[in-house]
């Protein structure tokens, strides 16, 4: 990981705005510092747009997150690992994070290293639609993610109750390694401000639309969390 990533997150909570679509890959050109910290880049969402989000990722100020997400954790498009692998290789060299499932590591530990070695911080990521696990289970799938290289851990989950959210309040403050956490759904809103209160140093919003459900909108969540 660069020396400017490492002080970038030494620099307190990041809002990452998420561009997924037509209309945020434009708005992405509108923003002006301070607005966001982050760009994600969510190249299965715009594989229509592929050549304009490559010109986009080449002109931000902003660092990047890049992103091709595994179909069975979100993603669009049904790839295939070759497919996204492609992917990953085009943008890598405008990237400055990649994010990469924990599920994807078997086939995508080469790619892992490549990053590393363009001096991208590595994302490992893990997602559960349907609940929020116990802490065991998300505990096991942070040390997995960094045994296989992660910088960060990034996990998301449902949190549709306020037992759900403070499970993950709970995780998140017992934690040393760099970590990115948030809930979805009910209690999603609630918990991108508490968490990121707590420590998560990676927190989403949407620009035009949302791709999650519980996420703000990345301004608004950027001056929420700089009034904590």
């Amino acid at each position: 990981m660069k020396e400017a990533t490492q002080q970038l997150l030494a620099g307190g909570p990041l809002v990452v705005g998420t561009v997924h679509s037509p209309g945020s890959l434009s708005l992405a050109a509108t923003l002006n510092p301070g607005d966001v910290d982050v760009l994600e880049f969510r190249i299965d969402s715009l594989l229509e747009q592929v050549d304009a989000a490559e010109q986009a990722m080449r002109a931000t100020r902003f660092p990047v997150i890049l992103t091709v997400r595994h179909s069975f954790e979100g993603g669009a498009g049904d790839l295939s690992a070759d497919q996204r692998k492609e992917l990953y290789r085009r943008f890598l060299p405008h990237a400055t994070f990649v994010d990469i499932e924990l599920r994807s590591l078997p086939e995508f530990s080469d790619l892992v290293e490549e990053a590393r070695e363009m001096g991208c911080a590595v994302v490992i990521s893990s997602h559960d639609f349907n609940k929020t696990p116990s802490i065991g289970t998300i505990t096991a799938r942070q040390k997995r993610a960094f045994a296989t290289g992660a910088d960060i851990f990034k996990f998301a989950c449902a949190t549709p109750t306020a037992h759900d959210l403070a499970r993950l309040l709970d995780f998140s403050q017992r934690r040393s390694h760099a970590h990115s956490i948030m809930g979805m759904g009910r209690f999603g809103k609630a918990s991108r401000i508490a968490l990121a209160e707590a420590g998560s140093c990676l927190n989403y919003g949407y620009l035009d639309a949302p791709n999650a459900p519980g996420q703000w909108e990345a301004r608004e969540l950027r001056r929420a969390i700089s009034q904590t």
